[in-house]
């Protein structure tokens, strides 16, 4: 949703076209400096070459990402992008666009989820694609073993119809009347089902006395995280929610949270409003993806990709937690793809931390402070104070021209002969918003004086001439739904050559209709 693509991920040049109108998009990535990007193995090869297409043409830069700093986390180890194995290729690191952003690695040691050497040192061995045996009888020692009684395992499948059995099994077992809390939606049905589809939120969630439940939602000031699990206990008399004792023994009562999905606008356009509890009896490996769990029962009899051992296996902190039910021959292995890619990303990794160490703190202290210039920011405290006085100062001052009609503002900076780049500065709008407001103005009052705006006389000759043959050969490609020329038409035709602000400033001066 930041670069407006909705969910498609390959981004065509009438797309891009279409992109280039938008003014809010516009605004978003004209300032944009860095870009961070987390759990990179689950971007497609598609969705990573169209960030990169869109970037370098609103930033007017083929440079890669438009010149734009790029910060990558993420482990291939994991499972890749949905519907990727079908592919030619699965991984963002495949992609030219990868190679041309000559990122710099830095693979990170320190493993917070585990503690327990054991496990540490298996997970290690699943990430190399040669488990020990040693290994090995460890799974056959936790086949099917009793937990101790103060670990609550949850149940982690492959296929989803495992799950909802297992679930539903459980809750019909216990005694007690059973509550069903309705999720409240607002917006249309499509938008509601991207909730649904993207997050572990239930429409219809069966709750008893005594059920097990995971807490799907990160609510840190209720003291639940996404992963964080329970039994209910009772239900609050007054409201109705359910209360749930985790297994610290706090108790959390679990009120009613809200799910929303943004347009790429940033506007609301629909919520989910439910309790933020799943029943954790089991859960399917993809779910899982991202928790933490003091214990868990896995089952990897029937593992159907590469990497599903891997995860389900990460999830718990320390060996103690597993109940193993099976394995097959797919459960412990690893991509061979990410296997090659790996040792390269390990061997580039060492180079940059040994060419890191070589710098002085003096020199490191240089480093951060032209990051944080070249970002936009300041490092010097007078300047850092008086931009904070300034900022307080305008905040809610009104602007002098409140109520007036938004063209006939830019009309009078017209009169006043300021730039594009002047009028987009004192307006705080896109300059590709003044653009449409010039057009239009140009449109309404055709005697209305833009010679000051115009080109010289070359790019002006030379956007006529390629106007003039785009429109001869008569390609709908060139054209928007409307009829419009597309500037990458025109941009290409001139061998992007000529920048898009010059084609731009032409058009105030050429019929193209």
């Amino acid at each position: 949703s930041f670069f407006g693509v909705g969910i498609r991920e390959n981004v065509d040049d009438y797309f891009l076209d279409n992109l280039l109108q938008k003014e809010f998009l516009y605004k978003c990535l004209k300032t944009l400096k860095v870009l961070i990007i987390d759990e990179i193995s689950m971007v497609s090869p598609e969705l990573f070459n169209s960030m990169d297409k869109i970037l370098r043409a609103f930033k007017f830069s083929e440079k890669p990402f438009g010149g734009v700093q790029l910060i990558l986390s993420g482990d291939f180890f994991q499972l890749p992008p949905i519907g990727a194995k079908t592919k030619e290729i699965k991984f963002a690191w495949q992609t030219d666009t990868w190679e041309k952003a000559d990122l710099k690695i830095c693979y990170l040691e320190e493993k917070f989820r585990q503690s327990d050497e054991v496990l540490i040192n298996i997970l290690d061995e699943i990430r190399s694609g040669k488990v020990s045996e040693c290994s090995m009888g460890i799974f056959r020692s936790c086949h099917e073993k009793s937990l101790p009684d103060n670990f609550k395992a949850t149940k982690l499948y492959t296929h989803n119809k495992d799950v909802d059995r297992m679930n539903e099994t459980e809750l019909e077992a216990l005694l007690g009347e059973l509550k069903v809390f309705q999720s409240r939606n607002k917006g249309s049905k499509k938008n509601i089902e991207k909730i649904l589809n993207s997050s572990l939120v239930v429409e219809e969630l069966k709750l008893k006395k005594g059920a097990l439940v995971i807490f799907v939602k990160n609510n840190y000031e209720a003291g639940y995280i996404n992963g964080t699990m329970g039994k209910v206990v009772d239900f609050n008399k007054t409201t109705g929610s359910p209360i749930v004792k985790i297994f610290s023994g706090r108790k959390i009562v679990a009120e009613p949270e809200d799910w929303k999905f943004e347009n790429d606008k940033g506007e609301v356009k629909a919520i989910v409003k439910q309790v933020p509890l799943r029943l954790a009896w089991a859960l399917t490996v993809h779910k899982s993806q991202g928790m933490t769990l003091d214990a868990a029962e896995i089952d990897l009899s029937k593992t159907f990709e590469a990497g599903q051992g891997y995860v389900a296996l990460s999830r718990i902190r320390s060996i103690d937690g597993l109940r193993l039910m099976g394995l097959n021959r797919v459960a412990l292995q690893v991509d061979e793809l990410v296997l090659g890619i790996d040792q390269k990303m390990r061997r580039l990794s060492r180079l940059n931390i040994v060419k890191f160490q070589s710098f002085s703190e003096t020199e490191k202290g240089g480093m951060f402070e032209e990051f944080v210039v070249k970002s936009g920011g300041l490092i010097k405290k007078n300047e850092i104070k008086k931009n904070i006085k300034k900022l307080k100062e305008e905040k809610g001052k009104p602007t002098p021209y409140q109520k007036e009609g938004t063209l006939e503002i830019t009309k009078k900076l017209l009169v006043e002969k300021k730039t594009i780049s002047e009028i987009s500065k004192e307006r705080k709008l896109a300059e590709n918003t003044v653009y449409n407001h010039i057009q239009k103005i140009s449109e309404l009052c055709p005697e209305f004086d833009l010679s000051y705006l115009k080109p010289e006389k070359k790019i002006l000759t030379l956007v006529a001439e390629a106007v003039k043959k785009i429109k001869y050969r008569n390609d709908p490609n060139d054209f928007l739904e409307n009829g419009c020329m597309k500037l990458k038409a025109i941009f290409k035709h001139l061998n992007e050559e000529i920048p898009y602000d010059d084609i731009k400033s032409a058009l105030f001066f050429i019929d193209i209709k």
